[in-house]
Protein backbone atom coordinates (compact mmCIF):
# COMPACT_ATOMS: atom_id res chain seq x y z
CA UNK A 1 0.00 0.00 0.00
CA UNK A 2 1.37 3.41 -1.00
CA UNK A 3 1.82 6.04 1.73
CA UNK A 4 -0.79 8.79 1.84
CA UNK A 5 0.81 11.92 3.31
CA UNK A 6 4.54 12.35 2.76
CA UNK A 7 7.18 14.89 3.70
CA UNK A 8 9.01 16.43 0.75
CA UNK A 9 10.77 19.46 2.25
CA UNK A 10 11.76 20.69 5.71
CA UNK A 11 13.80 23.47 7.28
CA UNK A 12 14.35 25.03 10.70
CA UNK A 13 15.61 28.06 12.58
CA UNK A 14 16.56 27.19 16.17
CA UNK A 15 18.91 28.24 18.99
CA UNK A 16 21.42 25.84 17.40
CA UNK A 17 21.57 27.86 14.19
CA UNK A 18 19.99 28.57 10.83
CA UNK A 19 19.16 25.56 8.68
CA UNK A 20 18.66 21.86 9.30
CA UNK A 21 22.18 20.72 8.41
CA UNK A 22 23.88 22.94 10.99
CA UNK A 23 21.29 22.30 13.69
CA UNK A 24 21.35 18.53 13.17
CA UNK A 25 25.14 18.34 13.45
CA UNK A 26 25.10 20.26 16.71
CA UNK A 27 22.16 18.27 18.04
CA UNK A 28 23.75 14.86 17.52
CA UNK A 29 26.96 16.20 19.03
CA UNK A 30 25.06 17.01 22.21
CA UNK A 31 25.62 20.78 22.00
CA UNK A 32 23.31 23.14 23.87
CA UNK A 33 21.82 26.27 22.35
CA UNK A 34 20.80 27.70 25.73
CA UNK A 35 22.51 30.89 26.87
CA UNK A 36 22.02 34.19 28.73
CA UNK A 37 19.10 36.33 27.55
CA UNK A 38 20.13 39.18 25.25
CA UNK A 39 16.78 40.14 23.67
CA UNK A 40 16.03 42.22 26.77
CA UNK A 41 17.78 43.07 30.03
CA UNK A 42 16.88 40.27 32.51
CA UNK A 43 18.55 41.96 35.48
CA UNK A 44 15.46 41.91 37.69
CA UNK A 45 14.20 38.51 36.56
CA UNK A 46 14.61 35.21 38.39
CA UNK A 47 15.18 33.48 35.03
CA UNK A 48 18.02 34.95 33.02
CA UNK A 49 18.49 32.25 30.35
CA UNK A 50 16.68 31.14 27.21
CA UNK A 51 17.14 29.56 23.83
CA UNK A 52 17.57 32.55 21.53
CA UNK A 53 18.10 32.28 17.77
CA UNK A 54 21.25 34.36 17.89
CA UNK A 55 22.27 33.54 14.31
CA UNK A 56 18.93 34.74 12.96
CA UNK A 57 18.76 38.13 11.30
CA UNK A 58 15.43 39.23 9.84
CA UNK A 59 17.33 41.33 7.29
CA UNK A 60 18.64 38.16 5.64
CA UNK A 61 15.10 37.22 4.59
CA UNK A 62 12.74 40.19 4.78
CA UNK A 63 12.47 43.79 3.56
CA UNK A 64 12.67 46.72 5.96
CA UNK A 65 8.95 47.51 5.76
CA UNK A 66 7.92 44.00 6.79
CA UNK A 67 10.48 43.98 9.60
CA UNK A 68 9.30 47.31 11.02
CA UNK A 69 5.59 46.47 10.88
CA UNK A 70 5.47 42.94 12.21
CA UNK A 71 6.35 40.93 15.29
CA UNK A 72 9.47 38.78 15.62
CA UNK A 73 7.24 35.70 15.44
CA UNK A 74 6.11 36.87 11.98
CA UNK A 75 9.75 37.29 10.99
CA UNK A 76 10.61 33.74 11.99
CA UNK A 77 7.43 32.29 10.44
CA UNK A 78 7.92 33.87 7.02
CA UNK A 79 11.69 33.40 7.01
CA UNK A 80 11.56 29.65 7.63
CA UNK A 81 9.03 29.26 4.82
CA UNK A 82 11.31 31.17 2.44
CA UNK A 83 14.32 29.16 3.61
CA UNK A 84 12.48 25.89 2.95
CA UNK A 85 11.35 26.96 -0.51
CA UNK A 86 14.85 28.14 -1.43
CA UNK A 87 16.73 25.09 -0.18
CA UNK A 88 14.30 22.62 -1.77
CA UNK A 89 13.73 24.65 -4.94
CA UNK A 90 10.00 24.81 -4.29
CA UNK A 91 8.04 27.31 -6.39
CA UNK A 92 4.32 28.19 -6.56
CA UNK A 93 4.09 26.88 -10.11
CA UNK A 94 4.90 23.40 -8.82
CA UNK A 95 1.31 23.28 -7.55
CA UNK A 96 -1.09 23.09 -10.49
CA UNK A 97 -4.23 23.56 -8.38
CA UNK A 98 -3.65 26.40 -5.87
CA UNK A 99 -7.09 25.87 -4.28
CA UNK A 100 -5.79 22.48 -3.08
CA UNK A 101 -2.67 24.02 -1.50
CA UNK A 102 -2.93 25.03 2.19
CA UNK A 103 -0.82 27.00 4.62
CA UNK A 104 -1.28 25.63 8.12
CA UNK A 105 0.35 27.67 10.88
CA UNK A 106 1.03 27.00 14.54
CA UNK A 107 2.07 29.19 17.45
CA UNK A 108 1.51 28.80 21.17
CA UNK A 109 1.77 32.44 22.24
CA UNK A 110 1.50 34.45 19.05
CA UNK A 111 3.04 37.93 19.14
CA UNK A 112 3.80 38.93 22.73
CA UNK A 113 6.51 41.44 21.80
CA UNK A 114 3.91 43.49 19.89
CA UNK A 115 1.55 43.46 22.85
CA UNK A 116 4.26 44.60 25.26
CA UNK A 117 5.63 47.35 23.02
CA UNK A 118 2.18 48.77 22.24
CA UNK A 119 1.15 48.61 25.90
CA UNK A 120 4.22 50.67 26.72
CA UNK A 121 3.42 53.08 23.87
CA UNK A 122 -0.16 53.78 24.97
CA UNK A 123 0.90 54.22 28.59
CA UNK A 124 3.59 56.73 27.71
CA UNK A 125 2.09 58.53 24.72
CA UNK A 126 -1.62 57.81 24.52
CA UNK A 127 -3.80 56.04 21.93
CA UNK A 128 -2.22 57.71 18.90
CA UNK A 129 1.06 55.93 19.65
CA UNK A 130 -0.42 52.45 19.11
CA UNK A 131 0.68 50.91 15.82
CA UNK A 132 -1.98 50.51 13.10
CA UNK A 133 -0.51 47.02 12.65
CA UNK A 134 -1.12 46.09 16.28
CA UNK A 135 -4.32 44.13 15.61
CA UNK A 136 -2.73 42.23 12.73
CA UNK A 137 0.19 41.28 14.94
CA UNK A 138 -1.80 40.33 18.01
CA UNK A 139 -4.25 38.21 15.99
CA UNK A 140 -1.18 36.34 14.69
CA UNK A 141 -3.01 34.27 12.07
CA UNK A 142 -2.54 36.90 9.30
CA UNK A 143 1.07 35.70 9.01
CA UNK A 144 -0.24 32.49 7.44
CA UNK A 145 -2.06 34.63 4.89
CA UNK A 146 1.15 36.48 4.14
CA UNK A 147 2.89 33.19 3.36
CA UNK A 148 -0.14 32.09 1.33
CA UNK A 149 0.24 35.19 -0.82
CA UNK A 150 3.93 34.47 -1.44
CA UNK A 151 3.21 30.92 -2.64
CA UNK A 152 -0.30 31.43 -4.10
CA UNK A 153 -1.74 28.89 -1.66
CA UNK A 154 -5.51 29.34 -1.93
CA UNK A 155 -6.70 26.20 -0.19
CA UNK A 156 -8.19 26.06 3.32
CA UNK A 157 -5.98 27.91 5.77
CA UNK A 158 -5.61 27.15 9.46
CA UNK A 159 -3.67 28.73 12.30
CA UNK A 160 -3.55 26.68 15.49
CA UNK A 161 -2.81 28.34 18.83
CA UNK A 162 -3.04 25.18 20.88
CA UNK A 163 -0.21 25.56 23.36
CA UNK A 164 2.86 23.38 22.97
CA UNK A 165 1.00 20.78 20.91
CA UNK A 166 0.16 23.29 18.18
CA UNK A 167 2.91 22.30 15.74
CA UNK A 168 2.28 18.57 16.07
CA UNK A 169 -1.46 19.04 15.68
CA UNK A 170 -0.87 21.20 12.59
CA UNK A 171 1.10 18.37 11.01
CA UNK A 172 -1.62 15.88 11.91
CA UNK A 173 -4.28 18.19 10.48
CA UNK A 174 -2.37 18.54 7.20
CA UNK A 175 -1.99 14.78 6.89
CA UNK A 176 -5.69 14.23 7.50
CA UNK A 177 -6.75 16.89 4.96
CA UNK A 178 -4.59 15.10 2.41
CA UNK A 179 -5.89 11.68 3.40
CA UNK A 180 -9.49 12.94 3.01
CA UNK A 181 -8.59 14.26 -0.46
CA UNK A 182 -9.47 17.83 0.50
CA UNK A 183 -6.03 19.14 -0.48
CA UNK A 184 -2.97 17.89 -2.35
CA UNK A 185 -0.24 19.77 -0.49
CA UNK A 186 0.32 21.84 2.65
CA UNK A 187 3.09 23.98 4.00
CA UNK A 188 3.03 23.52 7.79
CA UNK A 189 4.86 26.22 9.74
CA UNK A 190 5.35 26.52 13.49
CA UNK A 191 6.90 29.62 15.03
CA UNK A 192 7.16 31.28 18.42
CA UNK A 193 9.12 34.24 19.75
CA UNK A 194 8.31 34.56 23.43
CA UNK A 195 11.59 35.73 24.93
CA UNK A 196 10.05 38.93 26.28
CA UNK A 197 9.95 40.49 29.77
CA UNK A 198 6.27 39.76 30.45
CA UNK A 199 6.35 36.19 29.15
CA UNK A 200 9.45 35.28 31.13
CA UNK A 201 8.04 37.00 34.25
CA UNK A 202 4.79 35.08 33.92
CA UNK A 203 6.63 31.78 33.57
CA UNK A 204 8.81 32.59 36.58
CA UNK A 205 5.82 33.40 38.75
CA UNK A 206 4.06 30.25 37.55
CA UNK A 207 7.11 28.22 38.59
CA UNK A 208 7.39 26.68 35.13
CA UNK A 209 10.92 27.71 34.09
CA UNK A 210 14.42 27.15 35.40
CA UNK A 211 15.82 29.72 37.84
CA UNK A 212 18.56 29.79 40.48
CA UNK A 213 21.94 28.16 39.95
CA UNK A 214 21.30 27.31 36.32
CA UNK A 215 21.39 31.01 35.42
CA UNK A 216 25.16 30.59 35.63
CA UNK A 217 25.15 27.21 33.85
CA UNK A 218 22.70 27.73 30.97
CA UNK A 219 23.88 24.69 29.01
CA UNK A 220 23.01 22.51 32.05
CA UNK A 221 19.56 24.00 32.65
CA UNK A 222 17.38 21.79 30.47
CA UNK A 223 17.67 18.29 31.95
CA UNK A 224 14.73 16.08 30.94
CA UNK A 225 14.17 12.95 33.03
CA UNK A 226 16.96 13.95 35.44
CA UNK A 227 16.21 13.84 39.16
CA UNK A 228 17.33 17.48 39.55
CA UNK A 229 15.12 18.86 36.76
CA UNK A 230 13.25 21.93 37.91
CA UNK A 231 11.53 23.49 34.92
CA UNK A 232 11.77 24.04 31.19
CA UNK A 233 13.89 26.55 29.31
CA UNK A 234 11.87 28.90 27.09
CA UNK A 235 13.11 29.12 23.51
CA UNK A 236 12.20 30.69 20.21
CA UNK A 237 12.43 29.50 16.63
CA UNK A 238 10.56 28.08 13.69
CA UNK A 239 10.15 25.02 11.54
CA UNK A 240 8.53 24.37 8.17
CA UNK A 241 7.47 21.08 6.59
CA UNK A 242 5.93 20.55 3.16
CA UNK A 243 3.50 17.62 3.28
CA UNK A 244 1.73 16.33 0.19
CA UNK A 245 -0.08 13.33 -1.14
CA UNK A 246 2.18 10.57 -2.41
CA UNK A 247 0.69 10.88 -5.88
CA UNK A 248 1.19 14.66 -5.99
CA UNK A 249 4.80 14.30 -4.89
CA UNK A 250 5.47 11.72 -7.58
CA UNK A 251 3.87 13.83 -10.31
CA UNK A 252 6.06 16.84 -9.56
CA UNK A 253 9.18 14.74 -9.10
CA UNK A 254 9.75 15.73 -5.48
CA UNK A 255 12.11 13.92 -3.15
CA UNK A 256 10.18 11.96 -0.50
CA UNK A 257 11.75 11.73 2.95
CA UNK A 258 9.16 10.06 5.19
CA UNK A 259 5.48 9.40 5.72
CA UNK A 260 3.13 10.90 8.31
CA UNK A 261 1.38 7.60 8.92
CA UNK A 262 -0.63 8.19 12.07
CA UNK A 263 -2.07 10.98 14.22
CA UNK A 264 -3.68 10.94 17.65
CA UNK A 265 -5.02 13.76 19.83
CA UNK A 266 -6.75 13.92 23.22
CA UNK A 267 -7.47 16.33 26.06
CA UNK A 268 -6.78 15.69 29.75
CA UNK A 269 -9.85 17.71 30.85
CA UNK A 270 -7.98 18.14 34.12
CA UNK A 271 -5.94 21.31 34.84
CA UNK A 272 -4.71 24.49 33.08
CA UNK A 273 -1.02 23.58 33.35
CA UNK A 274 -0.51 20.25 35.14
CA UNK A 275 -0.82 16.92 33.31
CA UNK A 276 -3.40 14.40 34.51
CA UNK A 277 -1.39 12.25 36.98
CA UNK A 278 -2.50 8.83 35.73
CA UNK A 279 -1.60 9.77 32.13
CA UNK A 280 -4.80 8.18 30.80
CA UNK A 281 -5.30 10.83 28.11
CA UNK A 282 -1.69 10.59 26.98
CA UNK A 283 -2.03 6.83 26.77
CA UNK A 284 -5.16 7.28 24.66
CA UNK A 285 -3.37 9.79 22.45
CA UNK A 286 -0.44 7.46 21.72
CA UNK A 287 -2.74 4.48 21.18
CA UNK A 288 -4.85 6.51 18.74
CA UNK A 289 -1.78 7.40 16.69
CA UNK A 290 -0.65 3.77 16.62
CA UNK A 291 -4.10 2.59 15.56
CA UNK A 292 -4.37 5.27 12.87
CA UNK A 293 -1.01 4.19 11.45
CA UNK A 294 -1.87 0.49 11.76
CA UNK A 295 1.33 0.06 13.73
CA UNK A 296 1.79 -2.29 16.66
CA UNK A 297 3.60 -1.02 19.76
CA UNK A 298 6.47 -3.44 19.12
CA UNK A 299 7.01 -1.87 15.68
CA UNK A 300 8.13 1.48 17.15
CA UNK A 301 11.90 1.91 16.91
CA UNK A 302 12.32 5.28 18.65
CA UNK A 303 10.29 7.79 20.67
CA UNK A 304 10.97 11.50 20.24
CA UNK A 305 9.64 12.62 23.61
CA UNK A 306 7.95 15.86 24.59
CA UNK A 307 10.51 15.79 27.43
CA UNK A 308 10.23 19.32 28.78
CA UNK A 309 12.40 18.94 31.91
CA UNK A 310 9.52 19.73 34.24
CA UNK A 311 8.95 17.42 37.19
CA UNK A 312 5.40 16.43 36.26
CA UNK A 313 5.67 16.21 32.47
CA UNK A 314 8.66 13.88 32.39
CA UNK A 315 7.15 11.60 35.00
CA UNK A 316 3.74 11.49 33.31
CA UNK A 317 5.16 10.88 29.84
CA UNK A 318 7.32 8.06 31.19
CA UNK A 319 4.26 6.54 32.87
CA UNK A 320 2.29 6.70 29.63
CA UNK A 321 5.07 5.05 27.63
CA UNK A 322 5.25 2.21 30.15
CA UNK A 323 1.49 1.73 30.01
CA UNK A 324 1.33 1.59 26.21
CA UNK A 325 4.48 -0.40 25.52
CA UNK A 326 4.58 -2.50 28.71
CA UNK A 327 7.85 -4.48 29.04
CA UNK A 328 8.95 -3.33 25.57
CA UNK A 329 9.10 0.25 26.89
CA UNK A 330 12.53 -0.50 28.36
CA UNK A 331 13.85 -1.59 24.95
CA UNK A 332 12.79 1.47 22.94
CA UNK A 333 15.21 4.44 22.87
CA UNK A 334 13.57 7.67 24.05
CA UNK A 335 15.19 11.09 23.81
CA UNK A 336 14.36 14.75 24.25
CA UNK A 337 15.61 17.35 21.79
CA UNK A 338 14.60 20.00 24.33
CA UNK A 339 17.64 19.12 26.42
CA UNK A 340 19.64 21.05 23.81
CA UNK A 341 17.21 23.48 22.15
CA UNK A 342 14.89 24.23 25.08
CA UNK A 343 11.14 24.47 24.61
CA UNK A 344 10.16 26.23 21.39
CA UNK A 345 6.46 26.24 22.29
CA UNK A 346 4.25 25.86 19.21
CA UNK A 347 7.28 25.45 16.96
CA UNK A 348 8.55 22.51 19.00
CA UNK A 349 6.39 19.85 17.38
CA UNK A 350 7.38 20.88 13.86
CA UNK A 351 11.10 21.13 14.64
CA UNK A 352 11.14 17.86 16.58
CA UNK A 353 9.23 16.07 13.82
CA UNK A 354 11.91 17.26 11.40
CA UNK A 355 14.61 15.91 13.72
CA UNK A 356 12.66 12.64 13.86
CA UNK A 357 12.76 12.42 10.06
CA UNK A 358 16.52 13.03 10.17
CA UNK A 359 16.81 10.17 12.67
CA UNK A 360 15.12 7.89 10.12
CA UNK A 361 17.24 9.14 7.23
CA UNK A 362 20.59 9.15 9.03
CA UNK A 363 20.16 6.18 11.38
CA UNK A 364 21.26 8.31 14.34
CA UNK A 365 19.25 8.99 17.51
CA UNK A 366 20.06 12.35 19.16
CA UNK A 367 20.97 12.13 22.84
CA UNK A 368 19.30 13.51 25.92
CA UNK A 369 21.99 15.62 27.57
CA UNK A 370 22.27 16.57 31.25
CA UNK A 371 20.80 13.35 32.62
CA UNK A 372 23.42 13.15 35.33
CA UNK A 373 21.24 12.09 38.28
CA UNK A 374 18.88 9.29 37.19
CA UNK A 375 15.37 9.60 38.57
CA UNK A 376 14.25 6.13 39.73
CA UNK A 377 10.74 6.89 38.46
CA UNK A 378 12.06 7.91 35.04
CA UNK A 379 13.89 4.69 34.28
CA UNK A 380 13.63 4.18 30.52
CA UNK A 381 16.43 4.30 27.94
CA UNK A 382 16.73 8.05 27.39
CA UNK A 383 19.89 7.83 25.23
CA UNK A 384 21.97 9.79 27.75
CA UNK A 385 24.77 12.12 26.63
CA UNK A 386 25.84 10.46 23.37
CA UNK A 387 24.02 10.00 20.07
CA UNK A 388 23.36 6.42 19.10
CA UNK A 389 23.50 4.72 15.71
CA UNK A 390 20.37 2.67 15.05
CA UNK A 391 18.29 1.65 12.05
CA UNK A 392 14.96 3.41 12.57
CA UNK A 393 11.84 2.87 10.47
CA UNK A 394 9.05 3.98 12.83
CA UNK A 395 9.10 6.99 15.19
CA UNK A 396 6.54 8.05 17.77
CA UNK A 397 6.57 11.83 18.28
CA UNK A 398 4.79 13.19 21.36
CA UNK A 399 3.72 16.74 22.22
CA UNK A 400 1.71 17.89 25.24
CA UNK A 401 0.59 21.41 26.13
CA UNK A 402 -1.00 23.66 28.72
CA UNK A 403 -4.69 22.95 28.98
CA UNK A 404 -4.06 19.21 28.74
CA UNK A 405 -3.75 19.26 24.93
CA UNK A 406 -2.02 16.09 23.72
CA UNK A 407 -0.86 15.10 20.24
CA UNK A 408 1.15 12.19 18.86
CA UNK A 409 2.42 11.33 15.39
CA UNK A 410 3.68 8.12 13.85
CA UNK A 411 6.38 8.89 11.29
CA UNK A 412 7.44 6.06 8.99
CA UNK A 413 10.39 5.48 6.73
CA UNK A 414 9.51 5.15 3.04
CA UNK A 415 11.93 2.17 2.95
CA UNK A 416 9.29 -0.07 4.46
Amino acid sequence: MNPKAVITAMEIITPLGIGLDKCWKRLINGESGINKITLFNPEFHKCKIAGECRDFSSEDFLDKKTISRYDRMFHLFISVALLTAHNFRFKPEHVKEPFRFSIIGASAIGSPASFESNLSAIQSGGPRKVSPFYIINIASNPVAGMVAKIFNARGPQYFLQEACSAGTKAIGLAAKLIELNMIDIAMVIGADAGITPMVIAGLENLGAVVTGIYNNQPEKASRPFDKLRCGFVASEGAGCIIIESYEHALKRGADIFAEIAGFGATCDAYHPVAPEPEALSIVGCIESALKDARVLPEDVDYINAHGTSTVLNDLTETKAIKTVFKDAAYKIPVSSNKSMIGHMWGAAGVVETIFSVKTILEGVIPPTINRENPDPECDLDYVPDLARKKHVDVVLKNSFGFGGINASLIIKSIRR
